[in-house]
């Protein structure tokens, strides 16, 4: 299978996703402002047209998109890694945790705050309208070690966005001990760990690549 990739992207939660089940898989670096693959040139519009990662293309040829669709694929085509749900409710338990993150965290307070474009009232008002999703996340993690019972995509999820904190100094984890305690423990899991730091790695790339195109 392909993965298309942008280096810390939200993509980030797939890599970890296939490192936890110990699969092969190709990882297609696209540049987030060019949209261009960086192994062939290609234009990565022609695999998705709206140009947004992750992008995964199956065994079969299919193409999934959206972080929350292709997590539960990997989830589920690989359910001896063990990292999607044991049962019915706690499949739902599943899905309640991949919207949270993907609409309440990384769509409405960390996107704003990490676009150079928005304006400063965009930012302000993202940041009062949502911060209380961290109070409610800091409340859910006391004393839990993982979203559900055990490891899970979610898990992979929730710690690439908690990741971006590094790049929004308005919000400091050090306010929510329970989601820092959390984030650090993840960081130090194998998978996450090798896959933050091939990815900053080549993050550090890209930026260079696009400081010398400027």
């Amino acid at each position: 299978m392909d993965l298309y990739f942008s280096p810390l992207a939200c993509s980030l939660a797939t890599r970890i996703a296939l490192y936890e089940a110990g699969v092969e898989a190709n990882y297609l670096e696209v540049d987030p402002k060019t949209k261009v693959v960086q192994k062939d040139g290609s234009d990565f519009r022609t695999v998705n047209p709206l140009g947004l990662v992750p992008t995964l293309r199956t065994d079969d040829g299919t193409v999934l998109t959206e972080n929350a669709a292709i997590l539960q694929y990997v989830a589920d085509r690989f359910p001896g890694a063990g990292i999607s749900a044991n049962s019915a409710e706690e499949r739902s338990r599943l899905h309640q945790w991949l919207c949270f993150i993907g609409t309440e965290l990384h769509k409405a307070l960390f996107v704003p705050l990490l676009d150079k474009t928005a304006p400063q009232d965009a930012k302000t008002y993202a940041l009062n309208k949502n911060m209380s999703r961290l109070d409610y996340l800091e409340n859910y993690l006391k004393g839990r070690e993982f979203l559900l019972d055990h490891f899970s995509v979610a898990d992979a999820y929730l710690v690439t966005i908690i990741n971006w904190t590094m790049a929004t100094p308005p919000i400091e984890l050090a306010k929510w001990p329970a989601v820092k305690a959390y984030y650090e423990r993840l960081r130090a899991r194998p998978s996450i760990a090798k896959a933050v730091a091939e990815e900053f790695e080549l993050y550090k790339a890209e930026l260079a690549r696009h400081k010398a195109a400027a």
